[in-house]
């Protein structure tokens, strides 16, 4: 406005102007150059004197065309002003919308709403699997009513954020029902990674995601019953082991590695579990073993310098635990300490003394590394059951995963073609157990 102001007194200052030759003009687009200068002045008739003072009619029509050019010229410019001021404001608009829209909805989500909000959006450029049917959104009532109302009777175990409940649907079908209760943000956050990721991938020897639901505060996820339970409970509940044949103990750790190649290696980006355990390991009535619990996952790039250390103490790398550091590799060594539970069925972590504690790692590797020695070692359950070459070469592998330099640690796709010649054919190896027994009978 002062800008504007100071243009008209300029304007009405004593100084005579000639005839100018005006154009139609855009009021956004004009600029001063635009108002063109009189080129020459026109022949005076005889007579006429130069120094004679103008008549009235002359001075209106001069007080005229300044205030014309006065307000073309500050039409102009201010346009010229407004014009960019005015992209910029619906820029800055629109970003700010975006970012209150994107805020909202996190919120909601985390807040109880319903997870159409979230789905395919944490890990946007993840690819899914084509042939994965859809994930259900399940009415409250119906899942109410195949758990006979949350009866503790149903109850196949509890974790850390809630119960797992035996239901029965309308067809029928058994499933496991995981009901979410604790509400803290890191527990609303663990259920939101699993819906997202399960909702995408799809592997025999990982677990089915068959669908979920919000109830207000309540969260709910369906999966697939699982009738042996997990790997855990095998080993160290009642049954002691006693229903783990050595055969069938290197069929688990095959499907198990499977699983993880397939998270490592074919799904993009990988997708790095970050918390496996014998308790994340559910078998079937078959004992095909699958994995599951994948809150804790985390994306290939999504951060990993940032993220919080999470993880069940005894499985956990030591790079990670020490420095923050997550790689595939924290994967494989957590592979490790699942296979020396499975050779030697200890837990990984055992008390001591009320203050101090060993792990499964620091107690097998002086047995696994020496032969006269290892045997004696793993589980009696299993032992003398076996081709000691196997038993060597398991516990070779056992030693590479749980290495303390992960550039020391295989790829767990090398883990799965070193275990698929210890597993009989008709368990998803390559071993002919028949062949062996003969070759046994025939040797001096």
């Amino acid at each position: 406005m002062k800008l504007f102001l100071a243009f008209l007194l300029i304007l009405n200052s004593n100084f005579q102007i000639t005839t100018i030759y005006a154009r139609p003009t855009n009021l956004f687009h004009t600029s001063f150059h635009e108002i063109a200068p009189i080129p020459s002045m026109p022949n005076i008739s005889q007579g006429t004197q130069v120094g004679n003072s103008p008549t009235p009619s002359q001075q209106q029509s001069h007080s005229n065309k300044k205030l014309v050019i006065g307000l073309i010229a500050a039409s102009s410019f201010t346009g010229l002003i407004l014009l960019p001021l005015t992209c910029l404001l619906i820029c800055c608009r629109k970003k700010i919308f975006k970012s209150r829209k994107f805020g909202s909805k996190k919120l909601d989500s985390l807040r109880g709403l319903p997870l159409s909000s979230f789905i395919s959006r944490t890990n946007s450029t993840f690819k899914p699997n084509s042939q994965r049917p859809s994930v259900d959104v399940m009415e409250y009532e119906l899942l109410k009513t195949a758990t006979n109302d949350f009866q503790e009777s149903e109850i196949l175990g509890s974790g850390g954020f809630g119960c797992v409940y035996k239901g029965q649907l309308d067809d029928k079908s058994f499933v496991a029902v995981k009901r979410l209760d604790n509400q803290t943000r890191d527990a609303l956050k663990e259920f939101q990674t699993e819906v997202d990721i399960l909702s995408r991938v799809q592997h025999p020897n990982i677990i089915n995601l068959l669908g979920y639901c919000v109830h207000n505060e309540t969260k709910l996820l369906v999966y697939e019953l699982m009738e042996n339970g997990s790997l855990d409970s095998q080993l160290h509940g009642p049954a002691s082991g006693s229903n783990l044949t050595w055969h069938c103990r290197m069929k688990i750790a095959l499907d198990t590695a499977r699983g993880l190649e397939y998270l490592h290696e074919h799904c993009k980006p990988s997708v790095i579990h970050r918390d496996l355990k014998t308790s994340n390991i559910l078998l079937d009535s078959k004992f095909n073993a699958k994995l599951a619990d994948f809150g804790l996952a985390v994306t290939e790039g999504a951060n990993s310098k940032n993220i919080k250390l999470s993880g069940t103490l005894g499985y956990v790398a030591p790079e990670y635990l020490l420095d923050g550091k997550l790689t595939d590799k924290s994967d494989v060594y957590a592979f490790g300490v699942v296979l020396l539970e499975l050779l030697l069925r200890r837990r990984p972590v055992e008390k001591l003394t009320s203050s101090e504690c060993q792990s499964i790692v620091t107690w097998a590797m002086p047995q696994l590394t020496d032969r006269s020695k290892l045997p004696n070692a793993i589980d009696p359950v299993i032992r003398d059951t076996m081709d000691l070459k196997h038993l060597y070469q398991v516990a070779a592998v056992a030693v590479l995963c749980v290495q303390p330099e992960p550039s020391y640690r295989p790829l767990i796709t090398d883990v799965l073609h070193s275990l698929v010649p210890l597993v009989p054919i008709e368990l998803g190896g390559t071993l002919r157990v028949g062949e062996i027994k003969v070759a046994a009978t025939l040797e001096p």
